[in-house]
């Protein structure tokens, strides 16, 4: 009989301590705590801190202890039983919390799996598995529409306390979500082989990644992209399929290195201020708007990629005040040729073949009166 009762509590603790990732310890300790909390209840115990509980783990029996003398008063363990439940199921939640928090805070920086569970009020909490999360406004793609039951990739940023206790915070807009899907899906990046040295994101817009490799024979463009863009795709489906990504070949000369950050424009040429740390950009007038890009996110990014402060100007024609058009070689602006002076200068050559018969005849009858 007592082998019985023995493996009956010593079960029921080890799957106490199993399912909820706990030390069975700790479960002891908080056993130990609620029967005294029990006890302090019913009894009114004013000298609380010289009371200890005795609990053999073996066969569960629990005894109240007054200065190493046994104070337990009869069937005190079935009334503790009651009254503890609810302050034994508190501390069991409370520990598991704690220990759901310090295995996430080893992995905050990293992306996990999650579905959205309910909105709470502009918040959206999250379902990551063994816990709850929070995602605040700021940190949500301010172009995704969250429903519930949806399934999406989080970044979890840290740890937040609350007047609720501490919260996990998760992200949809930081950066770090684009730096864990390329880890995700680019095994050279997993392995070290290509790194990402710089990421600049404005979420639901665009990303420009900067890559490198040390390793020989390795193109890091190449790798970040796949083979006919599925890599590079299947990140972009993951952020919603609403941001593009530009990827860039990292270069230690600065001029290039900025030329290529404002892709998709071409034919760039940059000159660089040290002492204001400013680059100058010229761009041919037909590739400003893509140097520019939508609301200026383009030349954003890529002062974001390089730390440059960027000054976009176009390197063609410029028009004066006067909508005269100045070759930026000479300072006296060009003729402008049109029909209508086409039409002026050659009425008078016209007009001058026609007048000369006329004027000869005129120049000959003088000659006669003044002979007559």
């Amino acid at each position: 009989m007592p082998a019985t009762i023995r493996s009956e509590f010593a079960l029921a603790l080890n799957q106490v301590a199993t399912e909820r990732g706990l030390d069975p310890e700790v479960v002891i300790e908080t056993i130990k705590a609620a029967i005294l909390a029990a006890y302090r209840k019913d009894y009114g115990a004013d000298e609380l801190e010289l009371l200890t509980v005795d609990l053999n783990s073996d066969n569960g029996e629990a005894k109240v202890m007054k200065e190493g003398k046994d104070v337990t008063p009869p069937g005190f363990g079935r009334i503790a039983a009651q009254t503890a439940k609810q302050v034994i199921l508190q501390r069991i939640r409370e520990a598991e919390k704690q220990a759901v928090l310090t295995d996430f805070q080893t992995k905050i920086g990293t992306i996990v799996p999650g579905m959205v569970l309910r909105f709470d009020g502009p918040n959206v909490i999250v379902d990551i598995g063994r816990t709850q999360s929070v995602m605040p406004p700021q940190e949500q793609n301010p172009v995704e529409r969250y429903h519930l039951n949806q399934r999406l990739t989080f970044y979890i940023e840290g740890i937040r306390e609350t007047m609720r206790g501490n919260e996990i915070i998760v992200s949809r807009a930081h950066k770090g979500l684009v730096e864990g899907l390329f880890k995700r899906e680019v095994p050279e990046v997993a392995q070290g082989a290509v790194e990402l040295r710089v990421v600049a994101r404005e979420a639901g817009g665009r990303t420009k990644i900067a890559v490198f490799s040390s390793q020989p024979g390795v193109d890091p463009v190449g790798s970040c992209v796949g083979q006919k863009g599925v890599r590079v795709q299947a990140v972009i489906n993951e952020l919603g399929n609403n941001e593009k990504v530009d990827i860039i070949q990292w270069s230690d000369d600065t001029k290039q290195f900025i030329a290529s950050a404002l892709a998709p424009a071409k034919d760039i040429t940059v000159n660089l201020n040290e002492e204001t740390h400013t680059a100058e950009v010229m761009v041919p007038e037909d590739q400003l708007s893509l140097a520019i890009g939508k609301d200026g996110n383009n030349v954003r990014l890529a002062a974001k990629l390089s730390g440059w402060r960027i000054d976009v100007k176009g390197k063609e024609v410029i028009k004066t005040e006067s909508d005269e058009v100045v070759s930026p070689d000479t300072e006296e602006p060009k003729e402008v040729v049109t029909e209508e002076t086409v039409i002026k200068e050659e009425i008078p050559v016209e007009a001058k073949q026609e007048e000369t018969p006329v004027a000869e005849a005129k120049q000959e009858e003088g000659n006669v009166t003044e002979e007559a």
